[in-house]
């Protein structure tokens, strides 16, 4: 129980548990594992509810006295009634049934913040107007590979999270020294086993004999509860069988968790942002689509990602009992962490260490250079993209007294962000993720290569035989054949993603301007007509 002091107003939404709280208020935290970024808390008037964890700061351990809760108010989703252990009317949603843990589809909002997420520094208003405070938080999986501090505020003042997951220390707490010493005995099936190919002195995953595609089509708003949750589905249709599945925002969340979770040496995109007020916007609605068509196209195109058993099941089944089993099952998954190396086959060649380092250091530089200039043009976009989508409304008002075709000039602007910046900003998001998992791989890799240094030096006081330092060695050239082939495959996907972009940003805007120009000439020529 803790005192907790408001920093920014948040206005609740009805029907979601969440409590509004305003700044500067002093509200009882009662509790802090809501998940996903959110706590619960009483105010001074006895209202309990829900609110975004990094709007509030800790003050006290001891509590304000608070009153008793209010009575219980009929069909409403009352957290407080649960809370207070009174009883609850019969038809009032109770907490406990939000947290089943197999009650998949009844769990929190698709749109929850989370604040204890990967490290990203922002601030400002949001794409759609959605007002941000100035020292705040992002959403589930971007990322800032500078900001190093714990959560509150960095040197240069900007807001700032913690990761959800550091994958050296993941690796080092999941048993990687016992792997380095061949110590984890896991059975790993034949599907399940992951190729590596050396092609002409290029480290590389092995390829996927049938190539396919998914389509993230027809949101649509749904209800559950009486009406009292909206969300809103996706229909995923794969290439290879055509058959629909219905997924929810939550559902590519969960799946991003378990994909982080198991593939330890490879950087997992990260998903649109999430969003506080103006989610069921039309706008909203088909940009988040367009934004989950990228990232399921990156997954696709991924050697290792595509053929997994966890995104597999993600996209191709429909049957419930099925869906929840096999999330339960992948919830499970032996093969996480540093076991998931064992499922990797590389080839027999061993590497060399030096030059395995000189290759991953230069890597690592090149990361820390490209991740500035990621950032640098992302900010660049998102105030351009703003700058037009929110200022044409006073453009069109001033110069529609002109001429028509000023008007239509000006609804042209105001539409011109979607094709161009808009679409840039989202392949940035992607990448300003991906860099910032990129020194937690690396570390895990330079990790693994001390140990095997550690093990070498030990070798030659001949405290270690020449066959227990060999079959060291042959494991630690596993953790780094799969740093190279992902950097491979990294590499390969960044030259054709920058590609595309510049080329669809720059047609775009040659397309705009050639536009404008059409329409002004045809202006021109009605005086010339004269």
């Amino acid at each position: 129980m803790f005192a907790v002091r408001a920093l920014y107003d948040f206005e609740a939404q009805p029907g979601t548990g969440e409590l509004s709280i305003w700044n500067n208020e002093i509200l009882t935290l009662t509790r802090q594992d809501v998940g996903e970024g959110w706590w619960e808390g009483t105010n001074e008037r006895g209202e309990t509810g829900l609110f975004p964890a990094g709007y509030v700061e800790i003050i006290s351990s001891q509590p304000p006295a608070v009153p008793p809760p209010p009575p219980p108010r009929g069909l409403e989703y009352d957290i407080s009634v649960v809370s207070s252990g009174q009883d609850a009317p019969q038809d009032v949603v109770s907490y406990e049934q939000f947290e089943a843990g197999d009650d998949w589809d009844d769990d929190w909002d698709d749109d929850e913040l989370t604040f204890s997420s990967q490290q990203e520094q922002f601030s400002g208003p949001g794409m759609y107007g959605v007002s941000i405070p100035d020292q705040s938080w992002k959403s589930s999986s971007t990322g800032d590979i500078r900001n190093t501090t714990p959560s509150g505020q960095d040197a240069s003042g900007m807001w700032t999270v913690k990761k959800s997951i550091n994958r050296f220390s993941t690796f080092v707490k999941s048993g990687g020294e016992a792997f380095i010493l061949g110590e984890t005995k896991i059975n790993v099936p034949a599907n399940s086993i992951i190729q590596i190919l050396d092609v002409d002195g290029e480290i590389m995953w092995a390829f996927v004999s049938n190539p396919y595609t998914c389509s993230v089509t027809s949101p649509k708003k749904e209800t559950k509860l009486k009406g009292l949750k909206s969300f809103i589905a996706y229909q995923i249709t794969p290439s290879y069988n055509n058959i629909q599945v219905s997924r929810r925002y939550k559902h590519f969340d969960w799946l991003h968790e378990r994909l982080e979770a198991k593939f330890n040496p490879i950087p997992i995109p990260p998903l649109p942002d999430k969003q506080i007020s103006g989610r069921y916007q039309e706008e909203f609605v088909e940009h988040r689509r367009a934004q989950l068509q990228m990232w399921v196209d990156r997954i696709c195109r991924h050697p290792v990602l595509s053929q997994s058993d966890v995104w597999k099941h993600f996209i191709t089944c429909a049957d419930e009992k099925k869906w929840k089993a096999g999330k339960r099952k992948a919830e499970k998954d032996e093969l996480v962490g540093a076991s998931f190396f064992l499922a990797i086959q590389p080839p027999e060649t061993f590497l060399d260490p030096v030059a395995v380092e000189q290759k991953t250091d230069h890597f690592q530089k090149f990361v820390t250079k490209f991740d500035d200039s990621v950032k640098q043009l992302f900010m660049t976009s998102l105030e351009q993209s703003k700058k037009y989508a929110g200022g044409s409304t006073h453009l069109t008002a001033a110069v529609k007294h002109t001429a028509d075709t000023y008007e239509e000039i000006g609804k042209l602007y105001e539409e011109q962000p979607k094709l161009d910046f808009e679409p840039m900003c989202d392949v940035l998001h992607e990448y300003k993720g991906m860099l910032a998992a990129w020194p937690d791989i690396l570390q895990l890799h330079k990790g693994a290569m001390n140990k095997r240094k550690d093990y070498q030096r030990l070798n030659e006081d001949g405290k270690l035989s020449a066959e227990e330092a060999q079959s060291i060695n042959k494991r630690t050239d596993v953790v780094s054949y799969a740093a190279l082939a992902e950097i491979s495959h990294f590499q390969s996907e960044r030259i054709e993603d920058f590609k595309y972009m510049m080329q669809n940003f720059l047609s775009a805007q040659i397309s705009f301007y050639q536009t404008v120009v059409s329409k002004l000439q045809e202006s021109l020529s009605l005086y010339q007509q004269l």
